[in-house]
């Protein structure tokens, strides 16, 4: 899970505002807004000087109101990531695919629409999205969409109207260059749609790079001016759709590209909302983690840095618990285990008191026996501990082969992604092998101390 969330989404660490309340800033689905950022210019040379720090990508990130230009349709929602894509992709290298249509380019302007948005679009504006230039593939419509084949629209833009703290936001009309798929979690990341940061800024009404604010229309401040900054507002018994005279939806701004490529540099100067931040591997994340923010407080940057794990909100704490059950399944196991071991050691012990005895009765030492049974124990330990460790080896690297899928969230958190793909390190081979050691060693005192008891008369009484 670690690998996968860190590696492939959100890093070690997430940077966020000092006036950010909440630290859930992934997936708090009441759609509560992530303070903007505004002085990335300062953050990033205290980041670069940091030697643990091995990556870090400043983005937008929130909450975007889909539009329909059909009245009979209420607005939904999505979640926006603004970056500029080509850093993205070397911060998270291969973590999503083109399902259709393509990635976007260098410096482009556009959208790209996980497959669970589209779904989601599909269910409150009764239109597919295609990605332009793109044709209907019917084997990836869902079940609802090809039982209305014959009725279906498509489309290959989005308008969205951003949601930010100043209702400041306009509504945008993206054009959609690719459907992705998320290369693990696609279930739960696909709840978020990807853009480059200019774009994003437009939407959410934020500075662009040029540093300039893009005005909102005053059309757009009944959608805007809700009471709450959370979804419930959303379904307030008001329609959210504002029309104009003609009673139509007024026909939203629509992306250009700017007169000259803007530079990294240019590109920085407008406003985030979040820096993802990755450490490097000699550092443990908590450690890194209270470094990173000690160097951000003493550069006065008005930010802070939170774990991946509480950035994630409730995935986070969701691994934290699947990882303390199996904890306590594992150790629930052991305990089996040696009661198991020490009731059938004792058995032995007790069945073989002639044999005992008699080698007590010849000059065998209680040490002797105690070794002795020590042995065995320790004989049956490398023999079938061994075995079983060799088959869990063997177990582990053989299911990645037989491409065990999920769709369902929760199994998807049990298995670490998509595809239930279990890792094995030479970490957890050596914890194993001490695990095992101790099973022998506490499993074998009761049936040594009860062999060494034994005594020689003990053999003439049981014969």
């Amino acid at each position: 899970i670690e690998k996968n969330i860190v590696n492939g989404f959100m890093g070690d660490a997430v940077i966020v505002s000092q006036k950010q309340k909440s630290d859930n800033i992934l997936l708090d689905m009441m759609g509560a807004l992530i303070e903007p950022i505004a002085n990335y210019a300062q953050i990033k040379p205290v980041l670069a000087s940091q030697p643990y720090v091995g990556a870090f990508l400043p983005a937008g990130k929130n909450l975007g109101m889909a539009l329909s230009d059909d009245d009979s349709t209420q607005p939904g929602y999505i979640f926006l990531i603004g970056v500029d894509f080509e850093a993205y992709q070397k911060m998270f290298p291969n973590n999503m695919t083109a399902y259709e249509g393509r990635l976007l380019k260098p410096g482009e302007r556009g959208i790209l629409v996980s497959r669970h948005s589209r779904e989601q679009f599909y269910e409150f504006t009764n239109r597919w999205i295609l990605p332009e230039g793109g044709k209907l593939i019917e084997a990836n419509l869902n079940k609802d969409a090809k039982e209305n084949r014959a009725f279906l629209k498509t489309m290959d833009n989005v308008v969205m109207l951003g949601m930010n703290i100043d209702n400041s936001a306009t509504d945008i009309r993206f054009p959609v260059k690719g459907i992705i798929k998320y290369w693990a979690f696609d279930t739960i990341f696909g709840h978020f749609c990807i853009t480059d940061i200019e774009s994003y800024r437009q939407c959410l009404g934020y500075f662009t790079a040029a540093g300039q604010k893009v005005p909102v229309r005053e059309e757009n401040q009944k959608l805007l001016q809700l009471p709450d900054t959370n979804l419930d507002a959303l379904f307030g018994s008001d329609s959210l759709v504002v029309e104009n005279s003609q009673n139509r939806v007024e026909v939203p701004t629509t992306l250009s590209a700017p007169a000259k490529p803007l530079t990294p540099a240019e590109i920085e100067n407008g406003v985030y909302n979040l820096v993802f931040v990755k450490f490097k591997d000699h550092l443990s994340p908590e450690e890194g983690l209270q470094k990173l923010n000690q160097a951000l407080s003493a550069a006065k940057t008005g930010v802070r840095a939170i774990s991946w794990k509480k950035a994630a909100g409730p995935i986070g704490s969701m691994t934290t618990l699947i990882k303390g059950a199996l904890l306590l399944f594992v150790s629930f196991l052991f305990v089996v285990a040696v009661i198991i071991i020490v009731n059938t050691l004792t058995m032995a012990a007790m069945e073989r008191t002639s044999e005992i005895g008699m080698m007590r009765a010849i000059g065998a030492r209680k040490d002797f026996i105690r070794a002795m049974f020590f042995g065995e124990t320790g004989m049956l330990s490398l023999v079938f501990g061994g075995g079983g460790l060799l088959l869990g080896i063997v177990i582990v690297n053989t299911i990645p082969l037989l491409h065990i899928t999920t769709a369902n969230d929760f199994v998807q958190l049990l298995y670490g992604g998509d595809t239930f793909h279990p890792m094995l390190k030479w970490a957890d081979l050596l914890l194993t092998v001490i695990e095992l050691g101790i099973v022998t060693v506490v499993a074998a005192l009761y049936p040594v101390k009860v062999a060494g008891q034994i005594k020689p008369l003990d053999a003439i009484q049981r014969d």
